[in-house]
């Protein structure tokens, strides 16, 4: 005979999430996915997602702000899980690739999803198990992740939850993401409820865009002017191939003289100046999360003298793009990553 009665629910099991933490993890992002799932539970008053923090090594794990957690389980010995998200910096890997490998395809074989917050997304295209999937990326890691992945099409949204692998871009879009699978779970109003738990203003979807600071201004790149941001879109697309500031004004149909007025009242900076600052951003990226040679860094960001660039990557940093890398691994040794977590 049936325990139960045919007016009795019979409890669902909890949706599983695994959290693997590498060293030098953003804690923030962690915590933007535990907390809204606890909240859910106690909203709803019952446990609809449980929850796992694994490692690839014993514990415990240090975190970027140099806080550690001691992992529930190794990755092997997770059992089963309906999700597992990579949580580290871009210098996360696998000290057994192979092993791991296995683990994660038997884990999408018995139907589970894949993805990564922030700098996850590294160790995870590493494995190539999300081969030819889009993936999120945060403004901060582009280019060291597009030159490390070429062939994997970056998205500049804060998330993206289409498909197998789900990816975040940073830690409030990480709270987005939980928020949209307590949707999926629990429906929309436990999922407002959620959010105002935490005052969070709204729930973005996967086609909103990250915002972009402005360079050395307190403003974001949506309060640019028009003709400031199609001038600063033209640079971003002339990294690796330098374009004259005179070529960009008569793009947007100005004289150079009004641009370098428009863009000094928007920025205070030059477009000289601010294109300078823009290459470099993207060269510090490639300095500190790649192997590149200085040399070859040089020239992906438009400089046909390296020492012009180490020149200028000095006068910027005030620190040689050589130095900056070494200090950068040694911090990484006994610290964890610390630049940057988001």
């Amino acid at each position: 005979m049936n325990r139960h009665s045919p007016t009795q629910e019979i409890p669902k099991e909890p949706i599983t999430l695994g959290f693997l933490i590498f060293p030098g993890f953003p804690m923030a992002c962690l915590t933007s996915a535990i907390e809204p799932l606890r909240a859910a539970n106690e909203i709803a008053g019952r446990d609809a997602f449980a929850w796992k923090i694994l490692a690839d090594q014993e514990g415990p794990i240090a975190s970027s702000a140099g806080v550690s957690f001691a992992p529930d389980h190794l990755l092997g010995e997770a059992g089963e899980l309906q999700h597992l998200f990579f949580v580290s910096s871009p210098n996360g890997q696998f000290d057994n690739p192979t092993k791991a490998n296995a683990i994660l395809h038997r884990h999408l074989r018995t139907g589970g999803s894949l993805g990564a917050f922030s700098g996850g997304i590294f160790p995870l295209a590493r494995s190539r198990i999300m081969e030819g999937l889009p993936m999120s990326v945060h403004w901060c890691y582009e280019a060291a992740f597009q030159a490390e992945f070429p062939d994997v099409e970056a998205h500049q949204t804060v998330l993206n939850d289409q498909g197998p692998c789900k990816t975040a871009s940073g830690s409030a879009a990480v709270f987005d993401l939980m928020l949209n699978l307590i949707e999926q779970e629990l429906g929309p109003e436990i999922t407002t409820e959620t959010a105002c738990w935490f005052q969070h203003p709204y729930v973005r979807s996967a086609d909103v865009p990250q915002r972009l600071p402005v360079l050395g201004n307190a403003a974001g790149k949506d309060m640019l002017p028009p003709k400031v941001a199609q001038a600063i879109k033209l640079f971003a697309e002339h990294i690796e191939e330098p374009i004259q500031i005179s070529a960009v004004a008569e793009a947007i149909n100005m004289s150079a003289r009004s641009l370098e007025r428009s863009f000094k009242r928007a920025t205070g900076q030059s477009p000289l100046k601010y294109y300078r600052q823009m290459r470099m951003n993207e060269a510090r990226q490639l300095v500190l999360y790649s192997r590149d040679p200085i040399t070859s860094i040089a020239y992906m960001v438009g400089y046909s003298s390296p020492s012009a660039f180490q020149r200028h990557y000095r006068d910027i940093y005030g620190i040689s793009p050589l130095k900056d890398r070494e200090a950068k691994n040694s911090l990484r040794v006994t610290d964890g990553d610390c630049l940057p977590s988001v």
